[in-house]
């Protein structure tokens, strides 16, 4: 809204209505308030998820204090306390076993659903200085609150109805794919999203190679491979046999890798949300690094140098990538060890959704496995242990486990030899949770650098 009206006031020569038309500037306008409205509404949120968690839960289970917030549960904390009382400070194997207790209780009182957080955070910024007449913000606005609201109804039925299974994994997959189905769909029908294909032309007066890209906007089923000589692949290469309607087909199978990306990477965010701070913390960096490669592949002198392609207009992405980091940093203040409220599927499913079609917008889908690599093995693990733990069980008729826990994240947590028939257990100890998180992140910020150095590694 902001864009449009100071793009009015142009007209009349208002003294720093210009700004609006510059990138970095709406970009780092849009972070910045997306940081505020994330940890200013994130404790108001926060007592009424409180409120609402022991009215749902029941009074006799939660204690409420005089401001309305949860506190621990009393006959929980009194044993606790008991056995401390009886312990001597040499009996540590005991007072692990207590400090346990003490985590488990914290985490069974903390609220769920604050990915409500991070959606108000987004949106709000998005559509106060972002340009709503753009196809690019205006599609991943209808992501973020499409995955939103399947997470929420998920979250609500977990607590409203006391059912621990939340909605029916179909009807989440179906609400996945029906946004897999919206996004390619845009892409195909949409004559704003278009693209210009970089090409390799040798300047014989300077005897060197020069990127150029066509004049032509393209409505075209390309995309970047990475660590190849060209990065541009085409998805109507495999329909080819197709003849005059090998396009069609490209477009088509590209509707089905959608489909797949979006129903894969959303469920894989939720998968990682287990430990404090450890989802919000790595969609930051998935943010930041997909707000870059959006900038440079919005600039033509940028992708000309980095020889990939450009894609006009995309980069109102930017301001929506910049609210997104500002939203998930925001949301750590409350979500960091230890957590005043947990995302939720709310949020997991959201962000997981929000990278996912991020990354087909700009023609990035074939970076995700290693950008997101902690989401792909998060996944992965408990992929693994789910089929090897049903082998097992028919082939032995004992049920073995590769992994201690999955997702793998929950495999650090428990100390070696705690959990019968592990498959190649090593003697790992018990890692507290903020170390494994903080790992995580470094093994994240690790894989965005080698994203990046894929541009230049062909």
């Amino acid at each position: 809204m902001l864009y449009h009206l100071f793009h009015y006031l142009q007209e009349f020569d208002v003294p720093g209505a210009r700004l609006f038309d510059y990138i970095t500037f709406r970009a780092g306008l849009a972070l910045a308030l997306s940081l505020i409205i994330a940890i200013f509404i994130g404790g108001p949120i926060i007592k009424r998820l409180e409120r609402y968690y022991a009215m749902m839960g029941g009074e006799d289970q939660r204690d409420l204090d005089n401001q309305g917030r949860i506190t621990a549960h009393t006959s929980a904390l009194e044993k606790i306390q008991r056995t401390l009382n009886n312990l001597e400070e040499s009996d540590k194997d005991k007072m692990a076993d207590v400090a346990k207790d003490l985590e488990k209780d914290r985490k069974s009182k903390t609220p769920s659903m604050g990915g409500i957080i991070i959606i108000i955070a987004i949106v709000l910024p998005c559509l106060l200085v972002g340009k709503l007449t753009s196809v690019y913000m205006l599609l991943m606005l209808v992501a973020t609150l499409w995955c939103g609201t399947l997470g929420f109804l998920d979250d609500y039925k977990k607590i409203a109805k006391h059912d621990k299974n939340g909605m029916k994994g179909k009807y989440k997959i179906i609400g996945q794919v029906g946004l897999g189905i919206i996004v390619a769909a845009t892409m195909w029908l949409s004559p704003d999203i278009v693209m210009r294909e970089n090409v390799e032309v040798h300047n014989r007066q300077a005897n060197k190679m020069e990127v150029v890209h066509s004049q032509e906007d393209v409505r075209g089923t390309q995309t970047t491979i990475p660590f190849i000589k060209n990065h541009n692949f085409d998805y109507a290469y495999f329909t080819r046999w197709m003849g005059s309607h090998a396009q069609t087909g490209g477009w088509l199978l590209f509707s089905l890798i959608a489909i797949f990306i979006v129903v894969a990477m959303s469920n894989a965010a939720n998968l990682t949300d287990g430990l404090d701070g450890l989802a919000a913390g790595t969609s930051a960096i998935y943010a930041l690094s997909l707000a870059i490669m959006c900038y440079l592949g919005a600039n033509v002198i940028y992708a000309s140098y980095l020889n990939i392609m450009y894609i006009p207009g995309s980069e109102e992405l930017v301001i929506y990538a910049a609210a997104f980091f500002g939203a998930t940093i925001g949301f750590m203040w409350y979500n960091s060890y230890p957590a005043q409220v947990f995302m939720g599927d709310t949020g997991s499913l959201c962000l997981g959704g929000i990278v996912a079609v991020f990354a087909l917008l700009i023609r990035k889908e074939w970076l995700l496995p290693l950008l997101c690599g902690v989401f792909l093995v998060e996944a992965l693990s408990d992929v693994i242990q789910t089929f090897y733990f049903r082998y097992s069980r028919r082939r032995t008729g004992v049920s073995k486990r590769i992994f201690k826990m999955a997702p793998i994240h929950h495999h650090f947590q428990i100390p070696a030899g705690q959990i019968r028939y592990v498959k190649f257990q090593k003697p790992v100890n018990a890692i507290h949770e903020n170390k494994i998180v903080m790992r995580f992140l470094l093994v994240s910020i690790f894989l965005a650098v080698l994203a990046f150095a894929t541009f230049k590694i062909r």
